[in-house]
């Protein structure tokens, strides 16, 4: 019997897992007998859920697409090291579990009673609400063939949509910020909830996964902006005005219907760009400039020539002397393009402290968008702005990606059950 037709029982790896002994395979203390805790504990008071901080992990759509920003983001690409589609399968049940559980805010599973094991759980969330955590999973084009390789004989399932995508003018692109099998989005309201969630996936996943690469991101903190603006970018400037906000947007430019591969009906691909930004040249440079790089006033947001920052832009809107008040060049036209092509912008910024070998700031952008095709929605936006963008003297394109990411997960089922 192949791995695809094994019927989806519970292994001895997901039976440990559940019971506190993930990976440990035979717990045995100090009186030579194995302890396992019992399936089913009713949760302890610190353990209760506060529905106040809570984003269901189950339903139509995977959470933390578009779920409002949280305050922080770890996105982390992983590599597969193993060659048996069932580790994977039993990996990605132990995956559900544990990331059901820590979306309420709860412990993984409770302590063991035997002091001599690791706990099932690193601990460190104990006691620290939900804090609105999402965890949102994708399928890199590697995980379905590499180096010409069927993996794990699911390449007839990879759609057209999910390639890596083409070079672009001045892309500077490091291989330590590119690519992966699979990724993981987790973002919450609290960086440390964001950390154990992260944390506890690598941990449960070890011997079947390796940490790629991971970066983390910042937002403003919902209590330090009363006014629920639109965030601002390390170069101050509004990012994300033009998002979709209805249903019928998100099901325009978000959601596939299946079309082109059935598992990934209500899903979306992401796209990752690490954009660094050179924050010593943009610091010295005239406001006057800035607001022309970008098409719009730093302050208000508001495109240029108009008063508020979501008017409907004019681009043909004329200063005195006869000139276009938002430059050809500018961010703003040159993503806006015809529009045609729109998607949905999920972007954070960085830091990662300071580059020893310039003595800079190492910041910028985790850029991330979902769209429904991003050969038609992101590529077609980001040739015109890496051929001609004003910003370009200020950015380098050092990260890329892009992972499938199917429909949501229904209650008994799990993460990628649609694919397998």
């Amino acid at each position: 019997m192949s791995d695809q037709n094994k019927p989806d029982k519970i292994t001895r790896r997901e039976m440990l897992f559940r019971t506190g002994a993930g990976g440990l395979g035979l717990l045995v203390g100090a009186s030579g007998f194995g302890t396992i805790s019992a399936l089913g504990k009713t949760m302890s008071k610190e353990e209760e859920v506060n529905s106040d901080d809570v984003i269901p992990f189950y339903g139509k759509h995977q959470a933390g697409i578009t779920t409002k920003q949280q305050t922080y983001v770890y996105l982390i690409a992983l590599d597969l090291t193993t060659e048996k589609l069932s580790d994977i399968r039993d990996l990605f049940k132990e995956w559900t579990i544990a990331s059901e559980k820590m979306s309420k805010g709860v412990l993984i599973d409770s302590y063991s009673d035997n002091l001599y094991v690791p706990p099932a759980d690193t601990g460190e969330a104990a006691g620290l609400s939900a804090s609105n955590l999402t965890l949102t999973y994708g399928f890199g084009p590697t995980f379905f063939e590499k180096e010409g390789a069927d993996r794990f004989g699911l390449a007839s399932k990879r759609p057209q949509r999910l390639k890596k995508l083409p070079a672009f003018p001045g892309d500077q692109l490091e291989d330590a910020w590119t690519g992966g099998d699979l990724c993981v989005q987790v973002c919450a309201d609290d960086q440390q909830v964001a950390f154990h969630a992260i944390r506890n996936l690598i941990r449960i996943g070890r011997g079947i996964v390796t940490l790629r690469w991971m970066q983390s991101g910042f937002l403003r903190s919902p209590k330090a902006d009363k006014k629920n603006a639109t965030p601002r970018n390390l170069f101050g400037f509004k990012d994300g005005t033009v998002n979709p906000s209805t249903n019928e947007d998100y099901n325009d430019v978000i959601w596939s219907n299946g079309s082109e591969a059935s598992w990934m009906k209500n899903g979306s691909y992401m796209v990752m760009r690490r954009i660094r930004m050179l924050l010593e040249v943009w610091d010295r440079t005239h406001l006057n400039e800035q607001n022309k790089t970008f098409g719009r006033e730093k302050v208000s947001g508001a495109p240029l020539g108009h008063k508020d920052e979501f008017d409907e832009i004019d681009f043909d809107k004329k200063d005195e002397q006869g000139k276009p008040y938002i430059p050809a060049d500018s961010h703003v036209k040159l993503g806006r393009g015809d529009g045609s092509q729109k998607i949905h912008r999920r972007s954070y910024s960085y830091s990662s402290e300071m580059d020893p070998t310039r003595a800079q700031l190492d910041a910028g952008l985790l850029f991330m968008s979902y769209q429904k095709d991003p050969f038609k929605q992101f590529v077609p936006i980001q040739k015109r702005m890496a051929s001609s963008d004003r910003m370009n003297e200020y950015i380098r394109h050092i990260g890329s990606a892009v992972f499938a990411c199917p429909g949501g997960i229904s209650e008994g089922g799990y993460i990628g059950d649609s694919l397998f």
